[in-house]
Order: C-alpha cells, then sequence, then structure tokens
C-alpha cells in the first residue's frame, strides 16, 4: 500500500473538499469528471498500482507453488552433503515382471530403492570418469546427452552413434588402457554385490545386461530424440531384460553442475537423490519406480548407468581391452 500522509483528506471528506480548493482558484483538471486534484489522483494511482503490484506478487508466489507442484519434490532420499553407508526404502512391486519369465531367487518379490556412497570411493570415482572423459572426447553428441558404451563400442557422435572400435580402430589402445577396463570391471561387480546384498538375492543369479553405459549431460538444446533424457519412464518397460538397475554418479550436484537431480516418481510425493560423486543408487526396474533425470541447467553431469538381468539369456560380457566389435 502507498504510504500515507499526514492531513490527507479520508475518503468521505473528499467531495467537501473540492469545492473549498476550487474557492481558492484552482479548477480541476481537463477530463477529471469527479473533481480530483492532481494530488488526489497522484494517490489513487499509488493506491492502485500497489494494489496492482501486490496481486502480481500473489500471482507468482500462486505460479511458483504451482510449479513445484508439477515438479512434485517433496522428499530429498539422499542430499549431495550426506554421506549414505546404505540407506534402502521398500515400495509394492509392480505387475510388470509377471509378463516376463521369472527366475526363482533373482526376480523381483522385495522391491525398492536404495543409496550407498561407501560402495565406490570419491577417488575410484574420479579415476573412472576419466575413462568417460576419454572416450567421449572422440565425439560426443551435439545435444545434451552423449553416450559411451564400451560393451558394444556405441559412441555418440553428431546426431547419430558410431561403433568406438571399428571407427578408432588401433588409436583405441593409445586413449584407454587395461588399468581402465580392470577398473571398470571391478566397478561393476562391486555394484553388483552390493545390488544382491540389498535385496537379499544371489550375485551370481544377476547377469550385466544391455544397455550399460556412460552418460555426459549438459545444458544445450535437444538435437534428437536421444538427448530427450528428461522424460518420465519405467526401465523394464523400455527395455524387457532389466531386473535391476544401478546408476554410479561421476560428478557432483551444485559443484559440477545444476539441475539434473534423479527423481523416483509417486502421486503427491516425488522423491530425489542428489548426485554426488561415488555414489550408487539402485532400484528393481518395474514401473514400480518410476522416474526421471531433471534438465541439465548448467556444468556437466557423469555416470554409468550399470543394469542387470535375471535371464541368462540377457546376459553381456565385461569389455575386454583391445576388443574386436
Amino acid at each position: 500500500m502507498a504510504p500515507q500522509r499526514r492531513g490527507a483528506p479520508r475518503a468521505h471528506e473528499a467531495g467537501a473538499g473540492a469545492p473549498e480548493r476550487r474557492r481558492h482558484g484552482r479548477k480541476p483538471a481537463a477530463g477529471n469528471k469527479g473533481g480530483w486534484t492532481p494530488k488526489q489522483l497522484r494517490r489513487k494511482w499509488l493506491s492502485a498500482a500497489a494494489v496492482l503490484g501486490a496481486c502480481a506478487g500473489l500471482a507468482g508466489l500462486l505460479l511458483w507453488d504451482h510449479q513445484q507442484g508439477e515438479e512434485g519434490v517433496t522428499e530429498v532420499l539422499a542430499g549431495r552433503d550426506e554421506v549414505l553407508p546404505g540407506r534402502f526404502f521398500t515400495v509394492p512391486c509392480s505387475e510388470d515382471y509377471d509378463s516376463h519369465r521369472r527366475f526363482e531367487g533373482c526376480s523381483p518379490r522385495k522391491c525398492g530403492r536404495g543409496v550407498s556412497d561407501v560402495v565406490i570411493s570419491r577417488e575410484e570415482a574420479q579415476r573412472i570418469r576419466s575413462i568417460a572423459e576419454k572416450g567421449l572426447a572422440l565425439g560426443g553428441s551435439d545435444g545434451g546427452a552423449s553416450i559411451l558404451d564400451l560393451h558394444s563400442g556405441a559412441l555418440s557422435v553428431g546426431k547419430h552413434f558410431v561403433n568406438l572400435y571399428r571407427y578408432f580402430g588401433d588409436q583405441i589402445q593409445n586413449i584407454f588402457s587395461e588399468e581402465d577396463f580392470q577398473l571398470y570391471r571391478d566397478v561393476r561387480r562391486r555394484v553388483q554385490l552390493a545390488i544382491a546384498e540389498a535385496f537379499g538375492i544371489s550375485a551370481s543369479a544377476l547377469h550385466l545386461t544391455k544397455p550399460t553405459f556412460f552418460s555426459r549431460i549438459n545444458s544445450t538444446g535437444a538435437q534428437t530424440a536421444h538427448d530427450e533424457y528428461w522424460h518420465a519412464h519405467v526401465d523394464k518397460v523400455t527395455y524387457g531384460s532389466f531386473d535391476y538397475t544401478s546408476l554410479l554418479y561421476l560428478s557432483d550436484y551444485l559443484a559440477d553442475f545444476g539441475g539434473g537431480r534423479f527423481v523416483f516418481m509417486e502421486d503427491g510425493a516425488n522423491r530425489t537423490v542428489e548426485p554426488r560423486a561415488g555414489r550408487v543408487s539402485f532400484f528393481t526396474s518395474g514401473s514400480e519406480n518410476l522416474h526421471r533425470v531433471e534438465k541439465v541447467r548448467w556444468g556437466t553431469r557423469y555416470a554409468i548407468t550399470i543394469a542387470f538381468s535375471c535371464n541368462p539369456d540377457h546376459g553381456i560380457s565385461d569389455p575386454a581391452f583391445g576388443q574386436d566389435a
């Protein structure tokens, strides 16, 4: 509201005050049918402006609340400043697994999601991130999301994918080392053991499956459908072979990038995992864990998606240094 000036006429006195001013020789402004003086008009405009400003502020607040409601973020499951030895949440299993062959002692009967910061160290995360950086330096998407798959050799280049091993041939041995591939295999095994322990199944019953890959995401606009990583999806629907999904984060939320949080979507109670280098997030792959990734607003987000199947027919081998395509 506009500040009150001392001696300002009250609303019910305004009509009496105007004739008194006219007796002193002042005339109402042209077009002023109510006979208000410039001073009174100024007060009216200031008061109206204050009301409009308040309305605009309220509208902005309502819009912000609406946007927050659309995001639905009501709980952070794992904050970037936390160091979690292990945090697990059980959720009811969906029916997605019923349309697939079941494997006793492996196919999900207990569904949920977990997070751990002690499976992989931050130093190891930095070392494995360097593998992604070396590989993606050979190409990279024109859009915001680039992929490097050491198993199949798939590498984003422009708007397409090339086979890393065929395209670069013997040069690969000058880019990667046997130590790189050994670290990759070791990290994958430890993630597998952590998932098996959390869900009470045998690690040997889990089979690495495709696609398992590095991702690099920045704020560049999408150029193809492959760049639109932010849409909500179910892994078991997208990839029928997936039974358990994991992500190993290789960079830090709010330090290396903004946005890019992982969001489990639930009715009115979406929950987020904030990436932290070395953090492993894992979950059963059905509709009980519908999820998406927020758009990266700035910086660069690195992660590895590592997926497992209970069906040995869907298993893939670890990548080997110097392998042929």
